[in-house]
């Protein structure tokens, strides 16, 4: 093959042509460089944004972002994140100062004084007037407890303020409570999202349409809620609190809420990355994504991280005692129910390791006054025997008792029917819709119900209520009917005793007492089983389960 040479124009008009075209290819590249160059900084800075937004599911749907009725988790969480009150709850879950700097309490526990931040801002809106924000004061304290009390307003959280005789604005930096009764919880109490501030001026001009216009003071502002869609919160660049180093919280720039109604589907998006946390634990995928002994499955290890803890949940079976029935009346056949399956077993097989077998009192672990009091361990002979004794008794050969429950606990009533068909006892279950059961429950038409209770503030208290016979449902939690005179008296001594280490000596006396009686058969003491994307970082959890995001950051 033969190469010619090419031919090089050599004239200066060519040259000239050839230099302007090389200047021209010149600028041309440069161009194409800038725009290479912005199109990747564009890229990156919506890289830097998606990794500040934090992306959870909800698929409960939240019902209201209004403070007076955050009543459950699905609207607790966002809530948590609008609005601030007096106090918060550390990890251990201490009270600490969050808009109160401190408190005092008087000599005889009924007078409580706090000492307000004069820093904290509202969010911005124009029904403040010019300046679109203002500062908290004492007196919007007293304006959202009045609030919360009003029957215009109908908040299922007024109970909290139930034994509290006043309150008023000494000054705007100084309010004072004073109580009907000492109650030792009443500071944790207060922690409550019940009790956060709300401002009169947009409170007043919304009405019950608050729900969905909310101006709190938390580290995220309320930005856009499409119901059962989407809802989105923005970093409030004004939130008072900072940390440790001296830089102001919140770090992520957003909070974005969807609303998949189906289990699955939020499992899917989370594994495929579009959200970036998961708090349930659905029997349609826990097989997936767990082991049987509650460990991560390999093939997620490299992409997610796994976080437990003691939650304050105590789910149970309760005896209705105000029926006739001689079966349920018996307190050996109750004995025989708590001693005859094996709740290790349980928790292994079909919990897939998460949660604590309730081998110990029904103050669940993790609230303080827990204690490893002896509660019902796995003894099927000694079942059998209580079963005999109540057969020799009564004459009854064949007794059998039946427990309501919902479709999420069929797994767990089927278990325990077919452990307690081996000592003797034939167990019938009725399953119902959640709502028919917590009616029937509430009115004392079942027998047996499975029910669970998760505690509203971090005292014992909230757990041993439930045996108080003033407490009878509907009127009150104790959906037993349980009565006992000793039980009664002991419980009224310590919501006067202010000496932490006494009460607590009391709780575990009635705890053991309930064991003993057993108008319940606890089953487990649930546990927090949260999921992450790698890149979430400063995740915390306590044992009441909320959603805390103002020290969480995506990398």
């Amino acid at each position: 093959m033969i190469f010619k040479r090419a031919n090089i124009p050599t004239n200066s008009l060519m040259i000239k042509s050839s230099k302007k075209a090389f200047q021209l290819l010149i600028t041309y590249f440069s161009i194409g460089c800038a725009l290479i160059f912005l199109s990747a900084c564009s890229k990156n800075k919506t890289i830097d944004k998606d990794q500040m937004v934090f992306r959870y599911n909800e698929y409960g749907n939240v019902t209201s972002l209004d403070p007076a009725f955050a009543r459950n988790p699905r609207n607790i969480w966002p809530v948590n994140q609008i609005f601030n009150g007096l106090v918060q709850l550390d990890d251990s879950l201490t009270p600490r100062p969050e808009i109160a700097k401190k408190w005092e309490i008087s000599e005889d526990a009924l007078t409580y004084t706090f000492s307000l931040r004069d820093d904290v801002y509202y969010h911005k809106s124009p029904l403040f007037g010019k300046d679109s924000t203002r500062t908290v004061v004492a007196e919007d304290f007293v304006y959202s407890f009045n609030r919360l009390k009003d029957p215009k307003v109908a908040s299922p959280g007024s109970w909290v303020l139930q034994n509290v005789a006043g309150y008023r604005a000494l000054n705007d930096t100084l309010l004072q409570i004073k109580l009907k009764h000492p109650f030792p919880a009443f500071v944790g109490m207060l922690s409550m999202r019940y009790c956060s501030v709300v401002p009169k001026e947009v409170a007043e001009h919304y009405g019950s349409n608050f729900r969905s216009n909310p101006i709190g003071t938390g580290p995220f502002k309320f930005k856009l809620w499409e119901e059962n869609v989407k809802l989105v919160l923005r970093k409030n660049n004004h939130y008072f609190e900072k940390d440790e180093n001296g830089n102001r919280l919140p770090y992520l720039e957003a909070v974005a809420i969807t609303f998949l109604p189906d289990k699955q589907s939020e499992f899917l998006q989370f594994i495929q990355g579009n959200l970036d946390f998961l708090n349930s634990l659905d029997n349609s995928y826990k097989d997936e994504l767990l082991t049987v002994d509650g460990r991560l499955q390999e093939k997620y290890k490299s992409e997610i991280n796994i976080m437990k803890g003691p939650y304050l949940n105590t789910e149970y079976l309760g005896f209705f005692l105000g029926t006739d029935d001689a079966e349920i009346n018996s307190q050996l056949l109750r004995k025989a129910v708590n001693y005859g399956f094996d709740r290790e077993k349980m928790i292994t097989f079909l919990k897939n390791g998460i949660g604590f077998p309730a081998v110990n009192g029904f103050i669940p672990k993790g609230m303080p006054g827990f204690n490893n009091i002896k509660g019902y361990t796995y003894q099927p002979e000694k079942a059998k025997e209580f079963v005999s004794e109540y057969i020799k008794l009564t004459g009854n050969k064949n007794p059998s008792i039946s427990i309501g429950t919902d479709s999420n606990y069929l797994d767990l009533c089927e278990y325990i029917q077919r452990e307690l068909q081996k000592i003797g006892l034939e167990i019938k279950i009725d399953v119902m819709p959640p709502s028919t059961l917590r009616q029937l429950k509430s009115t004392g038409k079942l027998d047996i119900f499975r029910a669970s209770w998760i505690a509203d503030y971090p005292d014992a208290e909230n757990y041993l209520s439930l045996y108080y016979s003033k407490n009878f449902a509907p009127n009150g939690p104790n959906y037993t009917h349980f009565k006992d005179g000793l039980y009664d008296q002991w419980y009224e001594t310590a919501m006067k005793e202010t000496d932490i280490d006494i009460r607590l000596s009391l709780y575990q006396k009635m705890d053991s007492l309930i064991i003993d009686k057993a108008p319940v058969v606890p089953l487990y003491y649930d546990e927090i089983t949260r999921f992450t994307r790698k890149s979430v970082k400063g995740m915390t959890m306590s044992p009441q389960n909320f959603l805390v995001l103002k020290r969480v950051w995506k990398e």
